[in-house]
């Protein structure tokens, strides 16, 4: 059990946590809480290494590395509205995804394997990867990967506050747990005119319309719909006047997809049906179509022994079925290289109100901390154990 191994250091960690989350700072800008890091990890004498920029890892333990535990550590540009005390002192900046949940779970991981260890030698090594920039597209995972992060590693796992699930308990589900997430932007110019006469004119309002309406449609149709292809869009402006069309308009939004190889057939066939649509009205088409990140796919084998972890941990009931997401995570490039699983770790206060993500009022029931700290290292042991 972990639980004795974390109860010395739990308080140590909600103060950590809340000094991270009174400075968050931006993705790939995340020095502060690098630095802070290093510096809390060397004292327990741990030996991290930097990552280029902004970002570390630590191995914990000695022999054969059994698995890789990854935290994300960046915030959001989004105006904290929570009124904590510990509330963020950079304006304009907030941990509202729980990633200072995220990177102080991963510390406690590696403070309480190291105190084990340190009685009695794991047999095993754990990677602790706390990668910057989650927040960006297509990510920091391939900064990470780049950089060698996943050498020696057979296996991955990771976690994701959700405010939807009771403190106490955490989410799992086999297959896709996110959505690939991809960003299309698209400006149609052409002749503008009076709409008295539209056929003298390259009606680009009613081009962006078609593309509007009909670029889902085809794709509904093109695309098996069991790999859940989603358009939408977020954006669409033209025009000043109701009897002038315009001579240029704009609109962005994002495609979704929760199936790796239909993301990637989707992704080709999109841009051709944008131009293709837009054909007929003879205007001219600059499409930037962004790939960002493909769906997080947990395999069944980490899935399990996240299960076996919590419920040893928290209990037979710590376990639920999380619903997919159509949100966008790029822990997914980790798992296009080796087996992983991501866990959604409770942050609701049961009866309390309801939080969102991304939300300038998120606030999370802070026990999480400690249970996720529980069943992350109960879970990276278990590696340990099966060698």
């Amino acid at each position: 059990m972990v639980g004795p191994w974390l109860e010395e250091i739990l308080p140590e960690l909600i103060e950590f946590r809340r000094d991270l989350h009174a400075h968050p700072e931006l993705s790939f800008k995340e020095f502060r809480t690098t630095d802070k890091l290093v510096e809390r990890l060397e004292a327990a004498g741990l030996k991290p290494r930097r990552l280029e920029g902004t970002g570390l890892t630590v191995d914990v333990g000695e022999g054969p590395i059994t698995t890789a535990l990854r935290g994300d550590i960046d915030a959001l540009p989004i105006i904290e509205e929570t009124g904590l005390p510990f509330a963020s002192k950079n304006h304009g900046v907030t941990h509202a995804c729980g990633h200072d949940v995220h990177t102080t779970t991963m510390l406690g991981v590696a403070l309480v394997l190291h105190g084990m260890h340190r009685v009695r030698p794991l047999g095993g090594t754990v990677r602790i990867i706390f990668q910057p920039a989650e927040e960006t597209m297509p990510g920091g995972a391939l900064s990470c990967i780049e950089q060698g992060v996943l050498e020696g590693v057979p296996r991955i796992m990771a976690l994701h506050c959700d405010p939807r699930i009771n403190v106490g308990q955490i989410g799992t589900r086999i297959g896709a747990i996110t959505s690939a997430s991809d960003t299309i932007k698209i400006e149609l110019t052409g002749r503008g005119g009076h709409t008295s006469r539209p056929h003298l004119t390259e009606d680009l309002v009613f081009a962006l319309s078609q593309i509007a309406v009909n670029v889902p449609a085809v794709l509904s149709r093109r695309v098996d719909v069991r790999s859940g292809v989603s358009v939408v869009w977020g954006q669409i402006s033209a025009g000043s006047a109701p009897n002038a069309i315009p001579a240029s308009g704009y609109m962005a939004g994002t495609m979704r997809c929760l199936d790796r190889d239909a993301w990637h057939d989707a992704g080709e066939l999109l841009d051709d049906v944008v131009r293709e649509i837009a054909a007929p009205y003879g205007v001219e088409v600059h499409l930037e179509h962004t790939r960002g990140v493909p769906p997080v796919v947990n395999s069944e084998d980490e899935t399990a022994i996240i299960e076996a972890a919590a419920r040893a941990e928290l209990g037979e009931h710590a376990v639920v079925l999380t619903p997919q997401s159509m949100g966008g995570e790029d822990f997914a490039w980790f798992l296009a290289d080796i087996p992983g699983a991501m866990m959604r770790l409770g942050t609701h206060t049961p009866g309390g109100e309801e939080y969102d993500l991304h939300r300038g009022d998120f606030i999370v029931d802070e026990r999480a901390l400690g249970y996720a700290v529980q069943v992350l290292a109960a879970a990276a042991l278990r590696t340990i154990r099966d060698l």
